[in-house]
């Protein structure tokens, strides 16, 4: 069997596919290439765009949103995530310092996001184990109990995309490029 994944078009996919192909190309005005590679399975790809619609009905606003994105991704290392979702923070006014702060892995001078960008971050790294101690930071913060599961709809939603570009090696589409991330342990490797 082969490995390399396909970015799948219209044209290759299957046909439960193309139909959800044919759906972001109209609410995004492209297909990217994360969806062309989710098309070798419809049942990934119509998780991916349901999970990506219901995060959107979230009490998160459109910048909460993108730090919990983005704070995902960050720690994911996913260079495909990154870059996509820095524009599309840029497309929802998300403020500069806030999507800088979060690429460069420090902290946002807001201390609310910062709360939220932090939190992400544990709920990742501990893979959902956080402290009491942390979640009453959290809430200490101005969040409640509501955000904390919202949160974790956003790590799964990352996690979905991050995992699924690790494995496929999804390049960034043009419409992203000029946000191009590279995380630091690949900056390091190419260094040496």
């Amino acid at each position: 069997m082969n490995t390399k994944f396909t970015i799948h078009t219209k044209e290759t996919a299957s046909e439960k596919s193309v139909v959800l192909l044919q759906g972001a190309e109209k609410n995004i005005g492209f297909i990217p290439n994360l969806i062309g590679m989710m098309a070798e399975s419809p049942a990934v790809t119509k998780g991916y765009l349901n999970i990506s619609q219901v995060f959107d009905e979230t009490s998160f606003s459109p910048t909460e949103r993108q730090v919990v994105i983005l704070a995902a991704s960050r720690y994911n290392e996913c260079h495909y995530c990154m870059a996509a979702h820095s524009v599309i923070a840029d497309m929802q006014k998300v403020p500069q310092d806030v999507v800088d702060a979060i690429r460069n892995d420090h902290p946002i001078a807001d201390t609310k996001l910062e709360a939220l960008r932090k939190f992400t971050t544990q709920v990742v790294d501990q893979r959902g184990f956080v402290s009491d101690e942390e979640i009453q930071e959290f809430v200490d913060a101005g969040y409640t109990r509501q955000h904390i599961l919202e949160v974790i709809l956003g790590v799964t939603f990352k996690t979905l995309s991050n995992y699924v570009n690790h494995i496929t090696d999804t390049p960034v589409d043009n419409a992203f490029a000029r946000k191009a991330w590279t995380s630091p342990a690949n900056q390091e490797a190419t260094a040496v």
